[in-house]
């Protein structure tokens, strides 16, 4: 449909618009075309100044440097050089000697275009781009044999532009100074082959025990597997690596037309071991420092693309040398330890507790070859018992916030399928602490702690102390069965224990100093906090009861007057294995001993490289006695400091067998209190009564009534609603030794028939159930009837009646008294009739008071003074009284 415009200026300004609109889109693409022109310019002259900088920073090429391999100087805590490495074990080949085989396997496995490029390789160079920008920077490598020379010589092992940049760049300036063949040949001399062995004709040497022309294929293919990773292809160590390497590189060799397909094949199916030199004829070496050497080296290559033989680098480690050669002596000889026999191994890490610094590592016995199996750090056993604090009790005192008074039942029990489950020793303790289970080492408590806590936070404990667990742990870790450890792991797990909490992965390299000396790489590990400070504090404690209490299992490794914790392990055969190679029972395949102070740690096993020999019962006490030789010679004049107790714990008295855990009274005997740890908030509050003492009696009386001649004794007690204690009524006559009167729950009885003029002392104890007062006491004193006679025959002889006593008075014989003096021996006290003497009517006893046999209660005899007379307990009613004598209560 046409348009149509009111003017024609309307009409003009509209058509203009139009043409103006049409043209913005080109306009719009031509400035941002320009722009990217001038961003491209500025980043070519920006990329080409940058080159041009790192170019001009590059290293000058050293000919020296390109053939001989850089030495590593290995240094103590001290500053002091322990051993150089790389200095010696190197065999040069000219370019001519090398075989075609041993070329041909390198060009094949390493750089197969080598004799093409001119020092890079452009193809692999740009395959290698793309994956570095889809993968990220490093992920993929186009080095070329040229390329490789110069790393290994020049440069860091740092995966930066800056050093790309620098590698192309020297790798350009080799290849005009210097041939192929001089390059191949600085290249295969200059190459870390594991074992201390560099330079292709001395690994030869060192693997086969041939010169490099004797060399067949597989052996070839295997040596140039080797420097992509030469520590883990190590054939002598990993056998069955070093064969899936070789097997690719002799692949790669039928598939750069090297070899024919039936050459490969034959050559695979060598056994990689068949032709290897034979353990016995490897070189020999008992250095002290080389089990700690050995750690030194795996860190060194762990951290990065360093060759620590080659590579001239600075390495500053934790060793103490004179740790380290006690350590080995200690191994070594019988000077401090008696050996059953030469084959037996032990594995031992030395650590410092607090920075996690290994100090020494015992390696093994009799050790034969260098960089040989470490039973300190490449030993996988499982850890038997020492396993319990990391899985089971630290994680309930972690997570639970259990005391170390926590009281578990150790009886029959099972794990979750069923299966028994059992205490070494066969016995079952009933309820006991948990200090006292773990200082026992008893199975059956462990696993109860174990499931208490559960799996998952289990797991998740001990994997913050450095253990190998698996994602699904089963139920036999709780006791050692699971996965496999090493000394070394197990001494770090150990030290965060001492180290309030605090776990740092042990290591041996602080610092590694770049050939540059310029560039340090710091190599320590952060801190971690692995548990809460209580957790740390309380297994300790209760690991020092393992040593230093008479139930503990490693009471031969304490040392007096220091402290110290630590745990045993062992572990044992199946039935079946033992049965199939006769192996006696009572017999242990491991034996492992973990202590630690707040300055050292150490991790020991014991045992037979040959599962099948076995320790006795005499070596399996070894682990100990290393333990307590290596800790005493480690804390001679050094000042060791016991574990502090944080301020989130609590120490508290016990009464023995509470439970749930009360509170010891102040009537608790000293023999019933057990002192006790808690995580502070949740110790107890409540008080045991148990030991309390009761309320003594109050007012304890005693009367003589002079009609009956009886003693009534009388006190007051509190009525108490559901019980009624019983009261122990002793007395003693003047001043003799206490005999018991009456045990009854009445509050009076009656003494017939005391001793005239006897002082009687009655104590009154109340007792009920395990309770009991303190006694309340009362004397009275009897009056004497002798004293009246004596009055009578003063009165008489004073009224002038003469020497001879009145008729009726006597004993009816008409004796005289001698001159008024002497008491006639059969004058009696009226209302008793001691034994053996028979009443002749006047109602006197002899006045002596000495006859023997006087019985109380049934023929109960007083060895010292008697106590005439006869017990008659009476209700609490009011008694007739004559005379009353005053108590003494003691409350």
């Amino acid at each position: 449909m046409s348009e149509n415009y009111k003017t024609r200026t309307e009409k003009r300004r509209l058509s203009q618009a139009k043409k103006t609109s049409k043209k913005k889109p080109k306009g719009l693409f031509k400035k941002l075309l320009l722009t990217l022109l001038v961003i491209c310019i500025i980043g070519m002259v920006s990329g080409a100044a940058t080159f041009a900088y790192f170019i001009s920073t590059a290293p000058k090429i050293d000919e020296g440097a390109l053939k001989d391999p850089l030495s590593t100087v290995v240094k103590d805590r001290n500053g002091d050089v322990v051993v150089e490495l790389g200095k010696e074990n190197r065999e040069f080949v000219p370019f001519e000697e090398i075989p075609k085989v041993v070329e041909e396997a390198f060009l094949a496995t390493e750089d197969v275009r080598f004799y093409k490029h001119h020092g890079v390789d452009v193809f692999r160079l740009g395959s290698a781009v793309v994956a570095n920008f889809t993968q990220g920077f490093g992920s993929q490598g186009a080095s070329t044999i040229t390329q490789q020379l110069v790393k290994r010589s020049f440069l860091t092992p740092e995966k930066t532009l800056k050093r790309k940049v620098q590698e192309l760049w020297l790798a350009f300036q080799i290849e005009q100074r210097f041939t192929k063949e001089e390059i191949f040949e600085m290249y295969v001399n200059k190459i870390y082959f594991s074992e201390g062995a560099y330079g292709v004709a001395t690994a030869a040497k060192v693997y086969f025990g041939k010169d490099l022309q004797e060399l067949e294929l597989h052996e070839a293919a295997l040596l140039a597997g080797l420097p992509q990773s030469p520590n883990n292809y190590n054939p002598f160590e990993h056998p069955d690596k070093a064969k899936k390497r070789r097997d690719i590189v002799l692949m790669l060799m039928n598939k750069h037309g090297f070899i024919s397909k039936e050459d490969m094949k034959a050559a695979q199916a060598i056994p990689v071991q068949s032709t290897l030199v034979s353990e016995e004829k490897r070189e020999k070496d008992t250095k002290p420092y080389d089990a700690f050497i050995d750690q030194v080296i795996d860190e060194v290559e762990q951290l990065g693309d360093y060759n620590i033989f080659t590579d001239g680098l600075e390495v500053h480690t934790t060793l103490d040398p004179e740790a380290q050669e006690y350590v080995y002596n200690l191994l070594n000889t019988e000077e401090m330890i008696h050996y059953p026999d030469d084959e037996m191994q032990a594995g031992i890490t030395v650590l410092d507790t607090k920075t996690g610094e290994i100090l020494a590592i015992g390696g093994g016995r009799n050790q034969k070859v260098k960089r040989g199996f470490n039973f300190a750090t490449d030993l996988k056993r499982q850890p038997g018992s020492t396993i319990k604090p990391i899985l089971d009790y630290g994680p309930a005192i972690e997570y639970l916030k259990w005391s170390t008074y926590e009281q578990i039942v150790d009886e029959p029990y099972t794990y979750s399928d069923g299966t028994k489950i059992n205490n070494y020793n066969k016995k079952h303790y009933g309820q006991i602490s948990a200090r006292e289970a773990l200082g026992r080492s008893l199975n059956i408590p462990a696993l109860k702690a174990f499931h208490a806590v559960g799996l998952e936070k289990s797991r998740e404990f001990g994997l913050r102390l450095g253990m190998p667990l698996k994602e699904h742990m089963v139920e036999a870790n709780a006791i050692g069965g699971g996965e496999r450890i090493s000394p070394l792991q197990l001494a770090g797990a150990y030290s965060a224990f001492g180290n309030n909490g605090i776990y740092i992965k042990p290591h041996a390299v602080t610092k590694i100093v770049l050939r540059d000396k310029n560039t340090e790489i710091k190599t320590k590990p952060e801190p971690e906090v692995a548990m809460k400070d209580y957790t740390a504090f309380m297994i300790t404690d209760m690991l020092k009861s393992v040593l230093k209490e008479g139930y503990g299992t490693g009471r031969a490794a304490n040392i007096s007057q220091l402290p110290v914790a630590g745990k045993t392990g062992t572990t044992n055969y199946t039935e079946e294995y033992r049965q199939k190679h006769d192996i006696p029972k009572g017999a242990t395949k491991d034996a492992w001993f973990a202590g630690y102070t707040t300055n050292f740690t150490i991790g020991i096993w014991t045992g037979y490289a040959d599962e099948k020999n076995y320790l006795d019962s005499e070596s399996d006490d070894i682990a100990k006695k290393l333990f307590k030789n290596l800790m005493s010679h480690l804390s001679e004049d050094v000042v060791t400091k016991d574990f502090k107790k944080p301020s989130s714990v609590v120490k508290v008295g016990i009464e023995k067998g509470t439970n749930p855990p009360k509170l010891a009274s102040e009537f608790t005997p000293e023999s019933e209190i057990v002192y006790e740890y808690f995580v502070k908030g949740t110790e107890p509050t409540q008080v045991s009564k148990k030991y309390d003492k009761l309320e003594a009696p109050k007012n304890v009386r005693a009367t003589y009534d002079e009609k009956t001649n009886e003693i009534l004794l009388e006190w007051d007690y509190p009525e108490m609603e559901d019980k009624k204690p019983i009261f122990e009524v002793k007395v003693s006559l003047d001043e003799g030794p206490e005999q018991v009167l009456s045990v009854t729950e009445d509050k009076a009885l009656k003494l017939q028939n005391p001793v005239g003029g006897g002082i009687y002392k009655f104590s009154i104890t109340a007792s009920l159930d395990d309770q009991k007062s303190e006694p309340a006491t009362t004397s009275i004193q009897i009056p004497d009837p002798m004293a009246d006679n004596e009055d009578q025959i003063e009165e008489d002889e004073s009224n002038g009646q003469g020497d001879e006593i009145d008729e009726g008075v006597g004993n009816g014989e008409g004796e005289d008294v001698d001159d008024g003096e002497d008491v006639p021996d059969d004058l009696n006290i009226p209302g008793t009739t001691p034994p053996g003497n028979e009443n002749d009517g006047t109602g006197k006893t002899p006045r002596n008071g000495k006859t023997q046999g006087t019985e109380i209660h049934g023929g109960t005899r007083n060895e010292g003074n008697n106590i005439n007379g006869n017990v008659s307990v009476q209700p609490n009613q009011n008694l007739h009284k004559n005379t009353t004598i005053s108590s003494e209560n003691n409350q």
